[in-house]
């Protein structure tokens, strides 16, 4: 049984989150359970998840979901924007809602980033550093 889409394809913060991840080496797109996910050999992030515990709270549904640098974590804890997700969240991933409010976008691209370099090799780090 194929899981729903849960997401707008015509959403505008969603174009702007695809304009952002496919911007990394060897980035691609996919579905998977519903949501749009970019990726690399590994997620490096998702658009949209569900609250831990509560699956019924639509605070994430539009929600940028990335693997924080562990340098980056304690300070991403404390600030109450950031959320953590179901099933993602006990392997370190954090979310923060896109629809609540103004959206920094340099930090939503920054965030990518920091994930994309998580997950993404060094042989992909390095193409991404030597772009830049």
């Amino acid at each position: 049984m194929a899981h729903p889409i849960m997401f707008d394809a015509d959403d505008p913060l969603l174009a702007r989150l695809r304009g952002i991840c496919m911007e990394f080496p060897d980035a691609a797109e996919k579905i998977s359970h519903g949501r749009v996910v970019w990726f690399t050999t590994k997620v490096f992030a998702v658009y949209g998840g569900k609250v831990k515990g509560d699956h019924a709270d639509p605070l994430l549904d539009r929600a940028l979901l990335v693997l924080p640098d562990p340098a980056e974590r304690l300070a991403l804890d404390q600030d109450e924007r950031f959320h953590v997700p179901a099933y993602y969240g006990p392997a370190g991933w954090l979310a923060l809602p896109l629809d609540a409010g103004a959206v920094d976008w340099d930090e939503v691209a920054e965030l990518v980033e920091s994930s994309y370099r998580q997950t993404a090799g060094v042989r992909r780090v390095a193409r991404l550093d030597e772009s830049r």
